[in-house]
Parts: C-alpha cells; sequence; structure tokens
C-alpha cells in the first residue's frame, strides 16, 4: 500500500458517472480525488496542471475522444497513468488505446470493488484488464509493430534485467501470441512442466507476476520480436 493517497483525476461526460466514482473512491483512504473533468479538453488541461498519480477516463468524450486524450497525457504528463473507464465494446479501441500507453480496462458493469483495487494496481506500475478484454487485446498486440515502452514499475528497462534464454524467448513469443501452456508445450515438444518452469524463470527475471502482465510486457518493450 502506498504510503501517501495516490492522486486520481477522474474524467466522464456524464454527471452521474463522476459522482457515483467520486462516492466510490472517497471511501477509499488510500486515494485522494484531486479533480474532475467532464470532456476531453478539460481532461488534457487538467491532468497537465493536477498531475496526478491515475487518470480515471471514459474513452467517449465530448469535444476531444479518450484517444486524443491519451496521446497528448502521453506528450505532455507522462507520468499519469490512465485507466479506460468504459462501457465501450469495440476491442480495437481498447487495443489502440493499450498502444497509446493506457495501462488498465474497466468495464463499467464492473463490481465497484475492482474500481478501488484497478487504481491500486496500475498506480503500483502494473496492468489492468478484464478476462474478456485480455485475449483480443493479446491477439492484436502480437502483430509486427513498435509499441512505446511501458511507463511505470520498477523502472528498470528489458535490457537491463537479467539475460533471457532462447528457449525462454521462444516462449514469450508464443504466449504473446496468445497460446496456453499445454499449445506451447506441443509446439516445442517438452512437458507441460518444463513451460511452466521457464515461464516461472522469466516471470522471475522479468518481474511480472502473471501471463498477461509477461505478454504485454513484451509487446510493450518488442522484447518478443528481439532475436
Amino acid at each position: 500500500m502506498a504510503s501517501t493517497p495516490i492522486r486520481v483525476l477522474i474524467v466522464d461526460g456524464h454527471p452521474i458517472v463522476l459522482e457515483g466514482l467520486r462516492t466510490v473512491l472517497a471511501r477509499q483512504t488510500e486515494i485522494d480525488i484531486v479533480g474532475e473533468a467532464s470532456d476531453g479538453v478539460e481532461a488534457i488541461e487538467k491532468t497537465v496542471s493536477l498531475d496526478p498519480d491515475v487518470v480515471l477516463m471514459e474513452l467517449k468524450l465530448p469535444r476531444v475522444d479518450g484517444l486524443t486524450v491519451l496521446r497528448s497525457i502521453q506528450a505532455r504528463a507522462p507520468r499519469s497513468k490512465v485507466i479506460l473507464f468504459s462501457s465501450s465494446e469495440n476491442k480495437e479501441e481498447f487495443v489502440e488505446a493499450m498502444k497509446l500507453g493506457c495501462l488498465g480496462i474497466l468495464s463499467k458493469d464492473a463490481p465497484t470493488s475492482l474500481i478501488e483495487k484497478s487504481v491500486n494496481k496500475v498506480h503500483a506500475g502494473e496492468i489492468w484488464l478484464d478476462s474478456n478484454t485480455t485475449a483480443a487485446v493479446i491477439r492484436q498486440f502480437a502483430s509486427p509493430t513498435e509499441f512505446p515502452a511501458m511507463h511505470g514499475g520498477n523502472g528498470k528497462s528489458s535490457r537491463e534485467r537479467a539475460q533471457l534464454s532462447q528457449r525462454e524467448r521462444e516462449i514469450i513469443i508464443l504466449i504473446a501470441q496468445g497460446y496456453k501452456n499445454k499449445e506451447i508445450a506441443e509446439k516445442m515438444f517438452i512437458t507441460e512442466q518444463t513451460v511452466k518452469n521457464h515461464l516461472h524463470n522469466v516471470f522471475d527475471k522479468l518481474g511480472v507476476s502473471d501471463r498477461l502482465e509477461l505478454a504485454l510486457y513484451a509487446i510493450h518493450n518488442s522484447l518478443h520480436m528481439k532475436p
């Protein structure tokens, strides 16, 4: 838990949603709501001026859309980490948002307890995606495209971490493409337990805690494409 409150900016075009977020987050002593915005222009201005730790924002915003807001935050306030709080079912927009540096996607029909949890996880440098979004994001992220390095975590780049073996890199590639352990074992002609052992070593070397974090970390850092 953070020793000082996590400073959060909430952004939505609907007053009732802002009120709901304010009510839920105000119960959390480790979270401090530093501001609110009701459109994209205001979201950019307040992110730059208030320098929040986390921006919890809707994708569909008046005046300036959420993706444009993300681009601006990435350029003008890169320290602020963004979670999309969205009712959108357009997975392609979610993928584009992740490419632009968004670190979390939370559905508006998720339990209120997940709002606090997602804020804490993203503030700690982790990625927050629900299970319905994970597969689509990983599949589309696993195309040969350069992505910006993810901000957050302990600040180390992949080059500063322990060297990965060729076999570990091969497994990362397959995970980034959405393969399960059993499928990886079959493709590599090794046992499923061997795959698990390799994954344990990879998690330890890269400082990630699960398959999703591994896949998105690798893709954001183009680790899955390096020889």
